[in-house]
Formats: structure tokens, C-alpha cells, sequence
């Protein structure tokens, strides 16, 4: 049986944000792929690797820019250098200096020499002019990209590499054929590998009016010229800090918002250094770029980008580095409220439990709704897929399910619940094989969506057609019915609306389970094309007023308990409200009823789940039932299945019950 299904503290809302984008750019530094002699770091190359391929294959756009071609092409250059030496040239040259050959002998060029017999890269534009050789780039590319393919292969992800310039970001149609070819290569689920094309540019030294002047630059441009939403840039460093992180003292910012910090030394591997990566995390994340975050973190975090960027959080893997945002943006406003936690006041699970319900809630609305409009442009077939893999997860995860609820039941059980709250809040295999039955029967329905419901002319060249679309986003408020979920999440995906669902506090577990299965399933059925934040769970402590404030992000708000809910929830907001009355249900045995079929269903509407809101109420009888024998076979069944059955003054009149209504 599996572990039963336990509520921890969910991220915070700043970082949880990163993890719904569908394109991210992540940038691997020369000191994350390679050593200090500048062959490849297979530790880290490989979580490298295995993380980028969990993105790929989770249906995320990947775009990797990665560093470390020249180091590994000096390496290359060294090594070849010292194989073509005979016997004759070190007897004659004098040994070990590489750029002196005997008389006659063509000399080496002396920066090549000098590049090759350097530890560190020099950095000044004197020295770079002196010592680069394009050279290294040339091999080392060679070399770095048949590591990639190897190591891609064994996550069954496809690479690709494109060398830029920047003369490819200057030139409008070198540009737009660049963004063409990344955008069709993510399309086809290929990982591009950018890099710059330094066997051409030769790195003969950059100005401040360079488009780009390193790598962290290069990811910078990238991400906002091929649409990211997130930067991720992999250091020698876990993020910025206050001052040298080799200082004592030395504090990381959780968060970067235009501020003073010392800076240190470069790495000895790279070119760029920490005021490069600031300058280019800065540069990606402006106003008006589609990416609106980027983070700093080390890159010998073999978990960084899962922690960072994976499709689920895991209090085992807290938030890494530092993080950027739009100046002025929600994203930047919420990161604010949660860097407050690093000042010692109250803690994360203070901060998540006193946190305004709506704040979560309109994180949750603004990123259902992004995906709902994607599934709306996706072929029908899409959402069936989805139906019936939730269908299918409510099946093969059913232990799953029932352990959470009786975490659930039991908690009911201490608090003393009534018993009709405990049978709705129960969940059985009867019930799971109900709802599942009942998504393939949604599924296999026509498209409900562009369905033309009425046409009229309302002048010469003039229709007006009644068509339908989908609402938005809704807002469902449900009270202890945990079996109501799938149902609700089953109507709004068929007719590609987004969902933020607020149940009961007795149902906390089962809705978190139910709604961890749903999600799971809505990425497995669409291959990872749309994700589970199509349907938000609110899980924090607040009351349901908190959330009727968000007419700009909830289209209609559709509340499910009791009439004191409903009215008070149409009083209180300006959200359309789709509501309730108090309502009777009632069934209804026409003279025309067959005798053996009426006695089943007036059974089956009272009894197969009594406590539901829709169990039958109220027996109406046609006259002529009477006379033809119909109802008293109806109301023998109900006693039958231990009914008791009010009757009316006509009915008592007419002896078809023992006691009357009152």
C-alpha cells in the first residue's frame, strides 16, 4: 500500500513561478563544464545533462548556452602541439619553449604559443589581442559538441549547435532567421547549443557598444531575443553576494534588486566574471523582455536546475541563488514579500500559513489561464487524451487516494463531524470507478468548443451567430466532497477553461492527493504541452472573500454548498456568479412510465448516494400512475430499501403512505 499523502509547506510563491515556464534558457559557465586544465568535468557535465534532459522530456523548451570550447580546445592544442614535436625539433629547439624552432624551420605563431603555455585566460584587451588564437575555439567546439551528443543520447534528447556572432544579433535578417531556426528546433522538441562562433569572431576584444562581450551576455540576448521566460546562469559562485564570497562575512541575496555589492576577482577559467553576470542578469530580465526572471546559482550544484526549475518542489531541494525579476512586476512585488523571511522574523511555514489568500490565488489564476488559452488552440484529441489519462491515474493510483482520505476521515472522526459530512467526505473504489467511467464518458463527447448554437441576419451581409467559447478562468468553491474535484476538472478541460478550486479545510489531504494525480496526468496526456498549473488548488489559510476581489483575473465564480454560501458569495463580489437556489430535487413518474423500469430509478435517485446534493427529495406522481398500479410499486421499493416516505395530503388520502408530512 502506498505511504499515505502528507501536506508539507508549499515554495515560495516567487520561486514556485519559475517552475510554470515553458521556455528557459540555462547557461553552463567555462568552470562548470571543465576542469582547471580544461578537459570536461564528467560529474558535472553529467547532472548537467540528466537535469536539462528531465526539462526536455517534461515537455519544457530548452535553450543551453554553454562555455568551455576554448578551454578544452587549448587543452586539445597543447597535446598536439607536443606530439608533433620529432626527437630533432627538441634537440635543436632547445627544450621546452614551444616558440623557438631551429634555424630554417617555420616558426609557431607566438600568441598561440603563449596562449597554450597560460594557466589562466588573460582579460585585458591588450593581453587578449596578444594571446587569443581562434584556433582553440575550432577544436575545442569539435570536441565539446561530441561529448553533448554522447551524453544527450543517454536521455534520448537530440542536440544542435548554432555558433552566433554578433553580427547575427545586429542584422535584422541574419536575426530573424536565427530566431526562425531556434524556434523550429524547440518546436521539434531539438535542444539548441548556442555558443559564440569564436573561430570567427576571434575574441579580439569587445567595447561597451558590443553586443555581447561573454557568455552570460550571449544567454542574456538570447533569452530575450528567442523568448525565454527564465534565465538560468550556472557559476564558479552559489549566487551574488554583498561582498567576495571568500570574505568573512559575506551574505548571498536571495534577491537582486538594484543594489551595491562588492565584487571579487575573476574565475581563472572564464572570461566573464560576477559584474558580468549581474549586468547581464540585469539586461535579460528589463522591461519588455518575455523573460522576466533570471537566477544566479553554482553551478557544482549537481540538483541546481531541478532545484530551480523542476516540474515539482521538493522541501529536500530548497531554492538555489539569486534571483532576478522585472523592475515594477508582480513577480518582483511577490519576491519582495518573500525575501522579508531572511530578516528573522517570522518563518516560511508562519509566512505560507499568514499569507492573504488572494495573493496565492491570483499567481494561480494568471497561470491557468495561460495554459487554458494554449489547450484552446490545441486540436480536440488533445483534451481527450487528457480525460482519459485522468481517467486511468484515479485507477491505478487508487491506493494513493484512500490513504490521503482516511488521513482525512480520521481528523473528521477527532473533530466529531456529522455523519453526512463523513459520507461525503469518504472516497471508495466504488466512487473512483464512478468518476472514471464518467471522464471517458466526457471524453468520448463531441467537441463542445466552436459549436454554432444559433444564426441570425440581422441585415443584408450582416449574421450574428451564438457560438461557443470558453468562459476564462472559473473559481469553483467546494465544501467536503473530495470526489467533486475530478468531476469539475473533467468540464473545464473539456471545454479548455482554466480552474482555481478552493475546497474544504476536511478535505485538505484527499484534495491535495486528487489534485497531485490530476496534474500528473494532465502533463502525461498532453506530452508535457500543457501543465498542471491549468489547475490551481488554493491551499492557503484564508477566508473565501479574500478571493472575490479578483474580477481582473476569475471570469465566473461558481460556488458548490450550501444557500448561506452561494448568497453570500453573490453579495460580496463582482465576479459573475453561476449559484443555487435552496432547490428541491425532485423525480417525476409520468402516467407513461414502464412499471418495471420507474420502481429502479426512483430507488437508484434516493438511495445510491443519499448524502449527495442531488439525491432525490421529492416524489411527484402522475394521477394516472396511481390508478395503473406504478406507484404503489415505486413506494414498495423505497421501503424495501429502508425509505421513509412523508406523504402528501392527496397521498395519505389515497393510502400511499403511512405517515404525513409535516
Amino acid at each position: 500500500m502506498s505511504n499515505p499523502t502528507v501536506v508539507v509547506a508549499p515554495e515560495l510563491p516567487s520561486r514556485a513561478a519559475l517552475r510554470r515556464a515553458r521556455r528557459v534558457c540555462i547557461k553552463a559557465g567555462t568552470s562548470v563544464v571543465a576542469n582547471q586544465d580544461g578537459s570536461p568535468s564528467l560529474t558535472r557535465l553529467g547532472a548537467l545533462v540528466e537535469q536539462i534532459g528531465e526539462l526536455v522530456n517534461s515537455g519544457v523548451e530548452v535553450i543551453f548556452v554553454s562555455s568551455g570550447a576554448v578551454g578544452m580546445g587549448k587543452r586539445l592544442l597543447r597535446k598536439q602541439s607536443r606530439m608533433r614535436l620529432s626527437f630533432q625539433d627538441i634537440n635543436n629547439g632547445g627544450g621546452d619553449k614551444l616558440g623557438e624552432a631551429p634555424s630554417g624551420t617555420p616558426q609557431r605563431n607566438q600568441s598561440f604559443t603563449s596562449l597554450l603555455s597560460l594557466d589562466a585566460r588573460p582579460h585585458t584587451m591588450k593581453e587578449k589581442g596578444k594571446f587569443y588564437d581562434s584556433a582553440c575555439a575550432a577544436s575545442g567546439q569539435f570536441e565539446m559538441m561530441s561529448l553533448y551528443s554522447s551524453l544527450f543520447a543517454q536521455c534520448e534528447v537530440t542536440p544542435s549547435q548554432i555558433l552566433i556572432t554578433q553580427g547575427d544579433f545586429i542584422d535584422e535578417a541574419r536575426k530573424k532567421n536565427l530566431q526562425y531556426t531556434v524556434d523550429r528546433l524547440l518546436s521539434l522538441g531539438v535542444l539548441p547549443i548556442v555558443n559564440e562562433n569564436d573561430a570567427v569572431s576571434a575574441n579580439t576584444g569587445y567595447t561597451a557598444d558590443d553586443v555581447f562581450s561573454d557568455n552570460d551576455s550571449l544567454a542574456a540576448l538570447c533569452a530575450r531575443n528567442f523568448g525565454a521566460e527564465v534565465l538560468l546562469l550556472l557559476t564558479d559562485v552559489q549566487g551574488v553576494f554583498d561582498r567576495p564570497p571568500s570574505e568573512a562575512g559575506a551574505k548571498l541575496l536571495p534577491l537582486y534588486v538594484d543594489q551595491n555589492v562588492e565584487i571579487g576577482n575573476k574565475s581563472a577559467q572564464g572570461r566573464g566574471g560576477m559584474a558580468a553576470k549581474i549586468q547581464a542578469a540585469s539586461s535579460a530580465v528589463k522591461p519588455g523582455s518575455t523573460c522576466s526572471a533570471c537566477v544566479v546559482a553554482a553551478g557544482s550544484d549537481l540538483s541546481a536546475i531541478r532545484a530551480t526549475l523542476g516540474s515539482h518542489y521538493s522541501p529536500d531541494l530548497p531554492s538555489r541563488g539569486t534571483l532576478f525579476c522585472t523592475p515594477g512586476s508582480d513577480l518582483e512585488a511577490q519576491a519582495l514579500k518573500d525575501v522579508k523571511l531572511d530578516g528573522g522574523g517570522e518563518s516560511k511555514q508562519q509566512h505560507i500559513e499568514n499569507t492573504d489568500v488572494s495573493e496565492e490565488a491570483r499567481l494561480k489564476a494568471t497561470a491557468a489561464r495561460t495554459q487554458a488559452r494554449k489547450l484552446q488552440a490545441m486540436p480536440y484529441e488533445v483534451r481527450q487524451s487528457i480525460l482519459r489519462a485522468i481517467a486511468q491515474a484515479l485507477l491505478d493510483r487508487q491506493e494513493e487516494l484512500l490513504a490521503a482520505n482516511a488521513i482525512d476521515l480520521e481528523a473528521a472522526k477527532k473533530d466529531g463531524i456529522g455523519l453526512v459530512l463523513k459520507k461525503r467526505l469518504k472516497l471508495t473504489p466504488g466512487k473512483l470507478d464512478t468518476l472514471a467511467s464518467g471522464l471517458r464518458q466526457i471524453a468520448d463527447l463531441p467537441d463542445p468548443l466552436d459549436v454554432i448554437k444559433a444564426k441570425r441576419e440581422l441585415s443584408d451581409g450582416l449574421e450574428l451567430s451564438q457560438t461557443t467559447v470558453p468562459i476564462g478562468v472559473l473559481m469553483i468553491v467546494f465544501e467536503s466532497r473530495p470526489d467533486s474535484m475530478p468531476q469539475i476538472s473533467a468540464l473545464a478541460l473539456a471545454s479548455s477553461n482554466g480552474l482555481l478550486l478552493k475546497g474544504g479545510k476536511e478535505a485538505t489531504n484527499s484534495n491535495a492527493a486528487i489534485h497531485k494525480v490530476i496534474g500528473d496526468a494532465i502533463e502525461d496526456g498532453s506530452k508535457g504541452q500543457i501543465s498542471r498549473d491549468i489547475i490551481g488548488l488554493v491551499t492557503s489559510r484564508g477566508q473565501v472573500a479574500d478571493m472575490l476581489s479578483l474580477d481582473d483575473v476569475i471570469d465566473l465564480v461558481i460556488p458548490r454548498g450550501s444557500n448561506a454560501l452561494v448568497s453570500y458569495i453573490k453579495a460580496n463580489t463582482k465576479i459573475p456568479v453561476l449559484g443555487h437556489a435552496d432547490g428541491v430535487c425532485h423525480v417525476f413518474i409520468d402516467s407513461s412510465a414502464p412499471p418495471e423500469i420507474a420502481p429502479k430509478i426512483v430507488v437508484d435517485s434516493k438511495t445510491d448516494y443519499p448524502s449527495a446534493c442531488n439525491a432525490m427529495e421529492t416524489l411527484l406522481i402522475h394521477e394516472d400512475a396511481v390508478s395503473n398500479g406504478v406507484a404503489s410499486k415505486c413506494l414498495m421499493a423505497l421501503r424495501a430499501e429502508g425509505v421513509k416516505c412523508l406523504g402528501g395530503p392527496r397521498a395519505m388520502k389515497l393510502g400511499l403512505c403511512d405517515n404525513a408530512a409535516t
